[in-house]
């Protein structure tokens, strides 16, 4: 039987290079130092990030802004387009039920028969139409124009070197660039072989000039 030291207690072995206390704590404030700057630049590249998604947003919401200022400056110009054209169909469907009535009044006029009261009340009405922008045109001599004339009459006149309006039957009427109704009108035409005749006389002419050596200066 062995026999044991009393008051001797064995320790266990400990290595040498063991941290101590104080080593950890030391280990562990310079790790924190160490982390410490990564961490801020996670945090810079966050930043940036959110501020990069504000700007973007901040870009869509003005292109949006003046996407929709666009469309209510175009829809502002309809809806003056549409107004103006409303109010020349109403304008010109009212004078055109007064046409009739001008057309007598401007044969009265021809006749010498707009005298007295009856004088005064066509002169206010053609006040009031021309107010509403109703406007008169037609004229004798002006090459006839189909878009603007109706030719009720035709004939030749060796005179004219086009289609020429020769006679206003009844004058015509537009509003704006509306026309309510086309001039009625006598048209000539330049007389037949007319044209040529003319051509054949300058031959002609130039011919004797170049046979007698060319004109004669003056």
């Amino acid at each position: 039987m062995t026999e044991e030291t009393p008051g001797f207690e064995e320790k266990p072995d400990v290595p040498s290079d063991a941290a101590t206390p104080e080593d950890a704590a030391q280990e562990a404030e310079s790790a924190d130092k160490a982390g410490s700057a990564p961490a801020g630049d996670v945090q810079d590249v966050a930043l940036q990030a959110q501020l990069d998604q504000v700007r973007t947003a901040l870009n869509e919401r003005t292109a949006d802004l003046q996407r929709l200022q666009a469309e209510y400056q175009n829809y502002r110009r309809r809806v003056e387009r549409d107004r103006v054209a409303v109010k020349e169909i109403a304008a010109a469907n009212l004078l055109s039920e007064l046409l009739p009535v001008l057309d007598d009044v401007g044969r009265a006029r021809e006749h010498g028969e707009l005298v007295g009261g009856f004088k005064s009340v066509a002169e206010s009405l053609e006040t009031v139409v021309a107010k509403l922008g109703l406007q008169q045109f037609g004229k004798e001599g002006e090459p006839f124009d189909p878009t603007i004339h109706e030719a009720l009459m035709h004939s030749y006149a060796p005179d004219v070197t086009e289609t020429t309006c020769v006679a206003i039957l009844q004058p015509g009427y537009r509003i704006g660039e509306r026309t309510i109704r086309p001039a009625r009108v006598a048209v000539a035409e330049p007389q037949p072989g007319a044209q040529s005749a003319k051509s054949g006389s300058d031959d002609d002419a130039k011919a004797s000039d170049e046979e007698s050596g060319g004109p004669e200066e003056g």
